[in-house]
């Protein structure tokens, strides 16, 4: 049977759609290939046409995840650094992204797993995760504001998901939404005060 051009492709990215849900939510070392071929509803056979091991799949998983978190960091359509920072927090931050761990962001669900992953798995996430800081210092300003938002949002959920019923979970994610929205915006606030400043001095003086 002769498939339309793009079929591989097409079914690849579905089967690491399907099976990036199920180890997100399980874990990927809990989760075998016979749990797998399941969620993505194919045949081991078809599974090992697209990748050849366990490894394998995890490495274009993480690229996958990654890549589908840059474009969601790329696509936030506000302006100004307030509002970017903003909406961000509350998409990021939220109790369903707390529940749906199968529908999240890659890192808090299995940063400890890529931790322990070989170099080539680690090299692959470190070329992606490369580009979402790039994304995000375009945005806020210099890199070490973007690593410490993005390390602090995702800290967030991995501990909130930690704790045992809503109440705590909310709290966790309010009180780390709020240091965010003040430490971010007050910087903000403060390097516009000091750039208005600084061209205020270096205007020229009113001719008499």
């Amino acid at each position: 049977m002769r498939y339309p051009p793009g079929h591989k492709e097409e079914r690849r990215r579905e089967l690491l759609k399907a099976s990036g849900a199920l180890v997100k939510e399980r874990g990927f070392a809990a989760s075998g290939v016979d749990a797998l071929t399941e969620a993505a509803g194919v045949t081991s056979g078809a599974f090992y046409s697209h990748f050849t091991s366990k490894n394998d799949l995890l490495k274009a998983l993480v690229e996958s995840e990654l890549r589908a978190s840059n474009e969601r960091w790329a696509a936030n359509p506000h302006e100004t650094a307030e509002d970017w920072i903003g909406y961000e927090l509350d998409r990021y931050l939220s109790m369903s992204h707390v529940r749906h761990p199968e529908a999240g962001c890659v890192l808090p669900a299995l940063g400890a797993e890529i931790a322990r992953a070989d170099g080539e798995v680690k090299e692959a996430y470190a070329r992606e995760l490369a580009k979402g800081i790039d994304i995000l210092t375009r945005r806020l300003g210099d890199k070490d504001r973007a690593w410490a938002f993005l390390c602090q949002m995702a800290g967030a959920i991995l501990l909130a998901r930690t704790m045992p019923d809503q109440k705590s979970q909310l709290a966790l994610i309010e009180s780390s939404k709020r240091f965010l929205q003040e430490a971010f915006n007050g910087r903000s606030e403060a390097a516009s005060m000091k750039k208005a400043s600084t061209a205020k001095r270096k205007s020229p003086a009113p001719r008499q």
